[in-house]
């Protein structure tokens, strides 16, 4: 029997529900609209026959890799364009950590803190 098939969901606690879903749909383009649900349906558009990843993994307790945050998880996105997104998240005055990473075989990898001091990881894979 399998079991389990992948990351069904992200969840997290907020202070201000409404004002995250705002602040993600603003400067990421998540289209929650009036929800605080938005639920993510995709394949892989450059290779339709096959099917995306999303990564479920776990990082030793005493990690740096979640930094500044204080917070035991992040999220990662999957993003198209990295570079242009992390241009237009500076304009926008969101906090940029670090510098983008390109990893050969993997992808480019860039992060952001959200108003409630979340890291965010943007991934730019390269089957993308």
């Amino acid at each position: 029997m399998q079991r389990v098939t992948g990351i069904g969901g992200v969840f997290f606690k907020a202070k201000d529900v409404k004002a995250m879903a705002a602040w993600y749909e603003k400067h990421l383009g998540i289209p929650f609209g009036d929800q605080s649900y938005y639920g993510f349906k995709w394949v892989n558009e450059n290779n339709p026959a096959v099917p995306g990843t999303t990564a479920f993994s776990f990082f030793k307790n005493d990690t740096n890799y979640f930094s500044p945050s204080e917070k035991p998880f992040m999220i990662n996105f999957r993003v198209k364009d990295l570079a242009a997104l992390l241009t237009a998240l500076k304009e926008e005055d969101v906090e940029i950590v670090g510098e983008m990473q390109d990893y050969p075989g993997m992808g480019k990898f860039g992060w952001c803190v959200d108003p409630e001091g979340n890291k965010v990881e943007l991934w730019e894979p390269v089957d993308d």
